[in-house]
C-alpha cells in the first residue's frame, strides 16, 4: 500500500485499482507506471488533508478574533455610541425635512413663490426693453457719427482758420 492511497489488486486482470479518497482508477502493475500515474494526477492526499486542517484552523482563529472584537466593542460602549449617533442623525434629518416642507408650504400659501416668479418675469421683460433701447441708441449713434465727424471737422477747420487770421493781425 502506498502512503495515503488504498490500492486493491485484481489479479485476474493483471491490473491494480487505486482509491485515494477523491479518485479511483486502474493502473498498470509495474512500479514505474504506478508512481507516474500518482504523480501525473497532481493529487497528494497528505497535502490535501493538511490544507483542509489549515483552513479549519484559520476559520477557528478568525471566529475567535471576531468574538473578541464584538465583546470589546460591546464592553467599551462603542456599539451603543454609534447606535445613538445614527439615531440622532436620523431624527435631525427627519426634523430638517419637516421644517423645509413646512416653510415651502407657507411660502406657497402666502404667494411669495408666485410673486417672486412674477417679479423675475417683469425684470426679464424690463431687461429686454432696455437692451432694445440700447441697440436703437447704438444704431442711431452709428448713423449720426459720419455727420457728427464731418461737423466736428468743419468746426475745427473754422477755428484754425480764425486762429490763423487773428494771429497775423
Amino acid at each position: 500500500m502506498l502512503e495515503g492511497v488504498n490500492i486493491l489488486s485484481i489479479p485476474s486482470k493483471g491490473k491494480t485499482l487505486y482509491n485515494d479518497g477523491m479518485h479511483t482508477g486502474v493502473m498498470s502493475t509495474s512500479a514505474d507506471s504506478k508512481n507516474h500515474s500518482l504523480k501525473s494526477s497532481g493529487v497528494n492526499p497528505e497535502k490535501t488533508a493538511e490544507s483542509i486542517k489549515n483552513i479549519a484552523k484559520s476559520i477557528r482563529d478568525a471566529s475567535t478574533k471576531m468574538r473578541e472584537t464584538v465583546r470589546t466593542l460591546r464592553e467599551s460602549g462603542a456599539i451603543d455610541e454609534i447606535t445613538q449617533a445614527v439615531y440622532e442623525a436620523t431624527v435631525a434629518a427627519r426634523d430638517t425635512t419637516k421644517e423645509i416642507n413646512d416653510a415651502a408650504k407657507e411660502l406657497k400659501e402666502r404667494g411669495i413663490i408666485k410673486d417672486t416668479a412674477a417679479a423675475v418675469e417683469q425684470t426679464t421683460m424690463a431687461a429686454r426693453e432696455t437692451a432694445e433701447i440700447l441697440r436703437d441708441t447704438a444704431r442711431q449713434t452709428a448713423e449720426a457719427a459720419p455727420q457728427t465727424t464731418e461737423t466736428v471737422k468743419e468746426a475745427a477747420s473754422k477755428v484754425k482758420s480764425k486762429t490763423k487770421h487773428s494771429g497775423h493781425s
